[in-house]
């Protein structure tokens, strides 16, 4: 019986601060607090990894056995974008299959799929590129000089590869990742 005094404290204490702490979250509104570095409700924003991984083509479980990783050399963009600054006439013409976007061009942490992976095609080696016609390869909208990846960036470029990695069994020692990458 003596206990309930301090119960009744107890739960004043609560009701009051539950009280408080609705009407501050009243007071926001529509307008939460800015995200820090990394916010997950920007995160789960976003596509789903098995969404941006799906193609239009059948994909065999041996088509792939390496992922690239590689900075655009631009500030901002996304596919369209970037086809663009290339010179190209559209943007199937990009050499690579996945853009991943920093939030200037496209939300960041956005991956976009490209026409070659909707199609299963090959990477055609060029001046920047010589690697193999089994290689995944992944653009990361940054130039690693002023514009640097994002952290949606690399915990969305982690996940992409996580999953094609294991949908391909594509062993860590075949997946290269750009100078510097975090």
């Amino acid at each position: 019986m003596s206990n309930q005094p301090r119960v009744a404290k107890v739960l004043a204490a609560l009701l009051v601060s539950m009280t408080i702490g609705a009407i501050i979250l009243m007071a926001l509104g529509n307008n939460p607090p800015s995200a820090g570095p990394f916010c997950l409700s920007n995160y789960y924003r976003l596509d789903s990894i098995e969404k941006a991984i799906f193609s239009e083509t059948a994909q065999s479980p041996h088509r792939w056995n390496s992922i690239e990783i590689y900075y655009s050399a631009t500030k901002a963009g996304n596919v369209e974008q970037l086809a663009s600054l290339n010179g190209l006439t559209s943007p199937e013409d990009l050499n690579y299959h996945f853009v991943v976007c920093n939030g200037l061009g496209g939300d960041d942490g956005e991956i976009q799929s490209t026409e070659k992976w909707q199609k299963q095609w090959s990477i055609i080696p060029g001046q920047t590129w010589y690697g193999s016609g089994q290689a995944i390869r992944i653009c990361v909208i940054a130039d690693n000089e002023t514009v640097y990846p994002t952290n949606t960036q690399v915990k969305r470029v982690d996940a992409l590869i996580e999953k094609l990695s294991r949908k391909f069994n594509i062993p860590p020692d075949y997946i290269y990742y750009p100078n510097n990458w975090e």
